[in-house]
């Protein structure tokens, strides 16, 4: 597939989605946010209630911040982390494409989990989003390792954007990563909840039935602090029985300048 061609945003279907939820495998608070979901459904699930369905959708940081000047906005890493994540998220579309959305879940768990629940020392960030780092997570989940040339594929960029605008469309430019969708393709949309950690099953189903109740409400906009612990992630070096750093992100970033 040429870079000049081009590939439509699949639009939701006839089957029935609970959630929709935008990620970008480099995002530390939308993979536990994912992970707090799954947590959420194997709860659900296991009180008898009929499982959710998560339409796992694209959302691109590097697309979302194309207009900023990385140099003067962000910590030196940004840059080079955001533009890993846009290129794994060509290799999810091309999954999507010819493999099927329903394979989205599990390719999900196994970028993220390939960024965040490793050893910081483990590899050198450049090493995000190329074929060494996908290669293996194509074999895990059995899927044609030719899939990861679409890392370098700028013709799954305009399908990435259009998502990308999508959530943002539902919720307002200035939010971040996690977005999550409630009830599509017409219910509300958020930005958030922002979690540091994982919480115990039973807060989880708590803290969703909370969340939710907010989300539903009609006239509900916005809860809101910036200052965030930071999360518990093998890859941040943080345990989860630890308090991370509380670091101040304003604007949903660690922007250096508003």
């Amino acid at each position: 597939m040429s870079a000049t061609d081009s590939h439509d945003s699949p639009s939701y279907d006839s089957l029935s989605y609970d959630i929709a939820f935008y990620w970008d495998p480099i995002c530390p608070f939308a993979w536990i946010t994912s992970r707090w979901i799954n947590q959420v459904i194997e709860q659900k699930s296991a009180t008898g209630e009929d499982p959710y369905r998560v339409d796992w959708r694209f959302i691109s940081l590097r697309i979302v911040n194309k207009h900023i000047d990385y140099d003067s906005h962000f910590p030196p890493e940004y840059e080079e982390g955001h533009t890993a994540g846009l290129r794994m998220l060509r290799v999810a579309a091309k999954v999507r494409s010819e493999h099927g959305r329903d394979r989205m879940g599990d390719l999900y768990t196994e970028m993220g989990g390939g960024i965040h629940d490793i050893e910081p020392s483990s590899f050198d960030k450049g090493f995000f989003g190329t074929p060494d780092h996908v290669v293996p997570m194509l074999e895990r989940l059995d899927l044609p390792v030719e899939l990861a040339e679409a890392l370098y594929d700028e013709s799954w960029d305009p399908e990435i954007e259009a998502e990308t605008d999508e959530a943002r469309e539902k919720t307002g430019k200035d939010v971040g990563t996690p977005i999550i969708h409630f009830g599509p393709p017409d219910g509300p949309a958020l930005f958030g909840p922002v979690i540091s950690r994982l919480p115990s099953d039973e807060d989880a189903v708590k803290l969703w039935d909370h969340v939710v109740g907010l989300a539903t409400f009609p006239s509900f906009t916005e809860l809101k602090r910036s200052l965030r612990e930071r999360p518990a992630l093998k890859s941040l070096g943080v345990d989860p029985d630890q308090v991370g750093l509380v670091e101040d992100w304003h604007g949903g970033s660690r922007r250096q300048k508003k």
